[in-house]
């Protein structure tokens, strides 16, 4: 396992280029967000996905959220990004939003367990982004725990916790735990609240 400390504000390009290419050939990786830290794969391979479900002890049939660095790459994850999903992502990104999108073919059936939908957001957490960024793609960003356990606030508990099944550890210090992400399905009209979070739903219904 490889560790690297990093500015939480200005990462090193050098050491997100390295997670990157870890990432595209199939590992996993630790990183810091603005909650917790999470745990990231490439959502395009069948392979990494099953590692993310072995590292975290999780079922199988619970689907995998996923970050981006920015509205482009949503896109590019997306089969279809309906108007109000746009209206919401333009009105709270970067942010703790999670939205519900039609999931592109490109994704592997094991991130979303044959919905053939993604729960994605882009994070307000600038070393989140740019690793999505340095990645070229969407990433997987669940917490970096077992199943059923506590999330965490620092690298040294991620590793502790799934340390033996990560390939790369972003340490950014110590993350500050709020509240997770509020995820909505805005896309047959009117938003439906998924998950209470940090975005009141009472705004987002107001957004659109």
């Amino acid at each position: 396992m490889e560790r690297f400390t990093i500015s939480p504000d200005d990462p090193d390009p050098r050491v997100l280029a390295r997670a990157a290419d870890v990432l595209r050939a199939g590992g996993l990786v630790v990183f810091p967000t603005e909650t917790f830290y999470g745990l990231a794969a490439d959502p395009r391979s069948d392979a990494a996905v099953d590692r993310v479900f072995l590292a975290k002890g999780r079922p199988s049939s619970l689907a995998l959220p996923l970050i981006a660095a920015g509205l482009d790459q949503v896109r590019a994850a997306s089969s279809l990004l309906e108007p109000n999903s746009l209206r919401l992502a333009e009105r709270f990104w970067p942010g703790p939003l999670t939205l519900v999108i039609d999931a592109s073919p490109a994704i592997a059936c094991g991130v979303h367990g044959g919905t053939h939908t993604v729960a994605i957001r882009v994070p307000g957490h600038a070393a989140a982004r740019r690793l999505a960024e340095a990645a070229g793609y969407p990433i997987v960003s669940t917490s970096a725990n077992r199943s059923g356990g506590a999330p965490v606030t620092t690298a040294d508990e991620a590793a502790a916790a799934i340390g033996d099944f990560v390939d790369v550890v972003l340490d950014g210090g110590t993350t500050p735990g709020e509240a997770p992400s509020t995820i909505v399905d805005a896309r047959h009209g009117r938003p439906v609240l998924i998950r209470a979070g940090a975005v009141p739903f009472a705004r987002v219904l107001e957004a659109v």
